[in-house]
């Protein structure tokens, strides 16, 4: 639907939930998730490689686990990326923080503990 070279391993971006949305309950996805809408819930990424997008529209209210997460928006609870993690200047988390390897542009907000996983982190699924 939507490419996009950068890091990661998925450069497609496979679904979108537009501003404007809003989601209850548990998300899974797989491949690539654009999200300018609200998630209230979980939201995992299965097996394989993953890419979460939040653009600065975007709200999550609950968990998140990713390989990779693109992140300009607000994500109210923990945060698990296994792979990369790139916040953007409006980007805030109010939770823990785990991730294998960060980038953080000026601006961007953690409330919470950053937690470096020493060995690659494996994805959950539940």
């Amino acid at each position: 639907m939507f490419t996009k070279k950068g890091n990661g391993g998925v450069s497609q971006i496979d679904s979108l939930i537009g501003k404007g949305t809003r989601i209850e309950g548990v998300l899974r996805f797989t491949g690539g998730l654009h999200v300018d809408g609200e998630i209230s819930g979980r939201v995992i990424a299965e097996s394989g490689p993953s890419k979460l997008v939040l653009s600065e529209h975007a709200k999550v209210d609950g968990d998140v686990c990713v390989g990779h997460l693109v992140i300009n928006g607000t994500i109210t609870g923990p945060v698990r990326v296994t792979e990369f993690l790139e916040m953007q200047p409006k980007a805030r988390i109010v939770g823990d923080v785990e991730y294998a390897s960060i980038e953080m542009h000026q601006g961007a907000v953690i409330e919470g503990r950053l937690l470096l996983a020493k060995e690659p982190i494996p994805e959950k699924s539940d």
